[in-house]
C-alpha cells in the first residue's frame, strides 16, 4: 500500500472515530450528571483529522490522461 492510500485510509478511520466521539459526547451531555470535560473528548480526533486533511490538501496532484 502506498503512503497516499495509507494516509487516506487513516483519515477515513479517524473520521469514523471522530463521529463516534461526537455522538458519545452529545449523549453524555444530555445526562444530568455529566462532567464538563466530556465536551473536550472529540478535540483529539478533530486535530488529527485537521493534520491529515491539510497534508492531503497540499499533496501534489498527478494529471491523468494526456498532458
Amino acid at each position: 500500500m502506498s503512503g497516499n492510500k495509507g494516509i487516506r485510509r487513516f483519515h477515513r478511520w479517524t473520521s469514523m472515530f471522530f463521529m463516534a466521539t461526537v455522538v458519545f459526547t452529545a449523549v453524555a451531555l444530555t445526562l444530568k450528571s455529566s462532567a464538563v470535560w466530556v465536551s473536550y473528548v472529540p478535540l483529539l480526533p478533530l486535530f488529527v483529522l485537521m493534520g491529515t486533511g491539510v497534508y492531503m490538501w497540499f499533496l501534489p496532484r498527478r494529471r491523468r490522461g494526456a498532458a
